[in-house]
C-alpha cells in the first residue's frame, strides 16, 4: 500500500522534507492534496482527516503521513518513522536519536525561516508586517543563519565516518533535508547566500552530493518537484534580501 502524504498543495512547505526522503528512496505514494477529488483525494480529503471524530490520533496541521491505519503527524516524527523503512536511517539505535536531533534542530531553522516574512503573526499577511519583517530578516541573516550553519559545517567536520554526511557512514533523511535548506536560502535570499560556498563548504559540498542522486536528481527536474513561491516557507522578497 502506498504511503499517503498530506500537505497543502502548490507550495513545497515542510511537505517537501518528507517528499525527497520519499523521493529519494523511490518509495511509492499518493501526495494526496495534489491528486483529483475523483480518485477520493484533494484537499477535501485531507482537511476531512485533520476534522476526524473517529481517527484515533487527530494531527494538529499538516504535513502528516499515513500508512495504513497510522497517521504520523510532524516532519521529524515523519522522517524518524520512515527513515528505517527506506533505508534513510542509521542502522544503529543510538544514531537514530542522533540523526532525530539534527532534525529537529533543522525544524528550528526552518520555523526561524518562516518568521522572516511573518516576524508578527502568521494570520496576517506579509504586506502587514513589512517593517517588522525587515528588522527580523537582518537579525536572522546578520545572526542566526551563521550560528545554525557553523553547527552544521562542524557537525559534518565532526562526523567519524567523514564530512560526507551528518552522521553515520550513508546518507540520511538528515542529509536530504539539510539539501533542502540550502536550496530554500538560495532561493530567498541569492544575496545573502552568494558566498555559502566559501563560507561553509562541507554544507554545501553536501548540498552538491545530493543533487547529483539519481532519483533526487530526476525528481527536481520532474513536474512532481512544486517550483519555489512566496506561499511556502522559503519566499523570496527582494527588500529583504541583503549583502553577506
Amino acid at each position: 500500500m502506498a504511503y499517503e502524504l498530506h500537505y497543502w498543495d502548490g507550495l513545497q512547505g515542510r511537505g517537501e522534507f518528507v517528499r525527497l526522503a520519499l523521493e529519494d528512496a523511490g518509495a511509492e505514494y499518493v501526495d494526496v492534496a495534489r491528486e483529483s477529488k475523483k480518485s477520493g483525494y484533494g484537499t477535501d480529503a485531507m482537511v476531512k482527516v485533520l476534522n476526524s471524530k473517529t481517527e484515533p490520533l487527530i494531527p494538529f496541521a499538516p504535513p502528516f503521513l499515513k500508512d495504513g491505519e497510522l497517521i504520523v503527524p510532524h516532519v521529524a516524527n515523519i522522517l524518524l518513522y520512515l527513515g528505517p523503512k527506506l533505508g534513510l536511517a542509521p542502522k544503529d539505535e543510538g544514531l537514530r536519536y542522533i540523526a532525530h536531533g539534527l532534525q529537529l534542530t533543522i525544524a528550528d531553522f526552518v520555523a526561524e525561516v518562516h518568521d522572516t516574512h511573518h516576524p508578527l503573526a502568521t494570520d496576517l499577511y506579509y504586506e502587514d508586517q513589512k517593517d517588522a519583517a525587515k528588522i527580523r530578516t537582518q537579525y536572522f541573516l546578520d545572526k542566526r543563519v551563521p550560528k545554525f550553519m557553523h553547527y552544521f559545517e562542524r557537525v559534518l567536520k565532526q562526523n567519524p565516518h567523514g564530512p560526507a554526511q551528518m552522521v553515520g557512514d550513508a546518507t540520511t533523511y538528515v542529509d536530504l533535508s539539510i539539501f533542502q535548506i540550502v536550496e530554500g536560502m538560495s532561493y530567498a535570499f541569492p544575496r545573502a547566500t552568494k558566498k555559502f560556498g566559501k563560507q561553509y563548504p562541507h554544507v554545501s559540498a553536501l548540498h552538491d552530493a545530493v543533487l547529483q542522486r539519481p532519483n533526487i536528481a530526476a525528481y527536481v527536474d520532474s513536474e512532481r518537484r512544486i517550483p519555489f513561491n512566496e506561499s511556502g516557507i522559503f519566499r523570496h522578497y527582494p527588500e529583504l534580501d541583503q549583502d553577506a
